[in-house]
């Protein structure tokens, strides 16, 4: 993790609006006490650009139209692309609560190649197109085919802006030095915890009643 360039807004310096976007997602408690999430304490201190980020990532990570797994798929791979740590901790436990096992996971990393992926053509390619996205900035003929063999119109849009968002998300992330909170278990690429342990699902904004407790954005 680099130096950090942008810390979590100082408490006083909490304002109505920033305060608007730390408690963005109904995080209980957030109001008064701030997020749990570094994230979301670092863009407080741009409650402007911090509140059109968390509209536009909430149609990305709740309201998108494109399926759970082909998402989750997408956003690991970039993840992996970019090292962003921060990415991957969070996005192994909701790949595990849309169902991906760990030897899938693991698998993320060796990219569409992985024997791991023979007979899932829908992950394959969700792969295949994070891999040219990132190499050429478009996908080709051949890629699209095949998305749109399980993708219709409006989930390919959505699918290409959940790569874009993520993107620029682990651009911020890195660029501002924002590091995984304290006391966070952080999972590696090898899915071992810093503790020893595996990883455990995790859910998104009101997924669950404890979704707060282990959660990113």
């Amino acid at each position: 993790m680099s130096k950090v360039h942008i810390g979590n807004l100082l408490r006083d310096q909490w304002t109505d609006e920033a305060r608007k976007v730390f408690s963005f997602w109904g995080e209980p408690g957030s109001w008064e006490n701030g997020s749990r999430t570094n994230t979301m304490m670092v863009m407080a201190n741009h409650p402007a650009l911090g509140i059109a980020f968390n509209t536009f990532g909430k149609q990305v990570l709740l309201e998108s139209t494109c399926p759970v797994r082909p998402r989750e798929v997408a956003t690991l791979r970039l993840a992996w692309h970019l090292k962003s740590e921060y990415e991957w901790h969070y996005h192994v436990g909701y790949a595990i609560s849309a169902g991906m096992t760990t030897e899938e996971i693991l698998a993320i990393p060796e990219g569409p190649g992985s024997p791991v992926w023979e007979g899932k053509p829908q992950d394959r390619a969700a792969l295949q197109a994070i891999d040219e996205l990132m190499r050429n900035a478009t996908i080709s003929d051949a890629t699209w085919t095949a998305l749109s063999e399980f993708l219709d119109t409006k989930q390919l849009m959505d699918f290409v802006f959940t790569a874009g968002q993520y993107v620029m998300f682990g651009w911020a992330i890195s660029a501002f030095g924002i590091p995984l909170e304290d006391g966070v278990d952080k999972i590696g690429y090898d899915l071992r915890t810093a503790s020893g342990g595996g990883p455990a699902a995790s859910f998104r904004p009101g997924e669950t009643e404890h979704w707060a407790e282990k959660s990113g954005v």
